[in-house]
């Protein structure tokens, strides 16, 4: 019987783990190219963080926060500790969470030194003439 409780609470316990390593709460078809100033970037376990200002059309400014995964992850992808700094201007293409608040997981990341930094599986591009 003990064992079929470790096991039934070991289950339990892994359902918030996987609910917070899904993707269901993206709209994974769908990206928007947001172009803002840098208030944020968090790198750190578990998840990097990029916050920054986007001015709409209709002149109003939202804070966005965009992830990404976990630092050691990141790197081969280009991002470092000091890759965006408060005020730098970036262009970033996410997918959106699905309840239309202003977060997203990033696919692409133009710095403001002209560096593209992606996903996983991408190498960093370094700006033209480099």
């Amino acid at each position: 019987m003990r064992g079929g409780l470790a096991i039934v609470w070991a289950l339990l316990m892994s359902a918030p783990l996987l609910a917070h390593h899904g993707s269901a709460a993206f709209e994974n078809g769908k990206t928007v190219m947001l172009k803002g100033i840098v208030k944020s970037w968090t790198y750190m376990n578990p998840h990097c963080l990029l916050t920054f200002e986007v001015k709409g059309d209709d002149g109003k400014v939202v804070q966005w926060i965009v992830e990404t995964q976990a630092p050691g992850i990141m790197y081969p992808a280009g991002y470092r500790k000091d890759s965006f700094k408060a005020g730098d201007e970036v262009t970033v293409e996410a997918n959106v969470v699905k309840n239309g608040l202003p977060i997203g997981r990033i696919v692409h990341v133009l710095t403001a030194s002209g560096w593209t930094l992606g996903g996983i599986n991408d190498a960093a591009i370094p700006p033209k003439g480099q």
